[in-house]
């Protein structure tokens, strides 16, 4: 009786014990395999993230912030182009604000009840600015020249513009 006793025990703990190992087993493979699983979405983001860089770089490459040259003729002018920067932005905006038909700056005038506005502005380095216009219903963009007098008064010069054509 008593080894019947031992060999059920020993049968059952054998029992537990395989259990126990492909209990085990399973969950070591469920880990693994979530673990490849993370490991590829973490090599898919950092490769997005790489191609979002490189794109960004190319997009901000006609762009004073990232234009050393343009920056460094500012400031060895002495001007704080933590400051010119947005002036030169806010100047451009502020023709927004104007009376009549006639924009400051952009050639053509409003076929709508809307005034023609400057809608977004990119300056590319010490000297020129890009920037686009609308009045709701037609748009075109604009190439302006811009200046510091001897006054530290900004001046806007229109050098190329261009109304997109409507497509009927």
């Amino acid at each position: 009786m008593k080894s019947k006793i031992l060999m059920y025990l020993f049968i059952f703990t054998v029992l537990l014990l395989i259990f126990q190992y492909v209990n085990s087993k399973n969950i070591l493979d469920k880990y693994e395999e979530d673990i490849i699983k993370v490991k590829t979405k973490l090599k898919e983001s950092e490769n997005r993230v790489k191609a979002l860089e490189d794109e960004n770089f190319e997009l901000s490459y006609f762009n004073i912030i990232g234009n050393e040259d343009a920056l460094t003729y500012f400031e060895a002018q002495g001007y704080n182009t933590d400051k010119l920067i947005p002036a030169i932005a806010a100047g451009l905006f502020d023709m927004n604000d104007y009376e009549g038909d006639d924009h400051p700056i952009v050639p053509y005038v409003s076929t709508t009840e809307s005034k023609i506005l400057i809608n977004k502005i990119r300056i590319l380095n010490h000297k020129w600015i890009v920037a686009n216009f609308t009045d709701g219903q037609f748009w075109g963009e604009i190439i302006v020249s811009y200046e510091i007098d001897e006054n530290n008064n900004l001046k806007y010069k229109l050098e190329e513009y261009l109304m997109y054509p409507t497509i009927n």
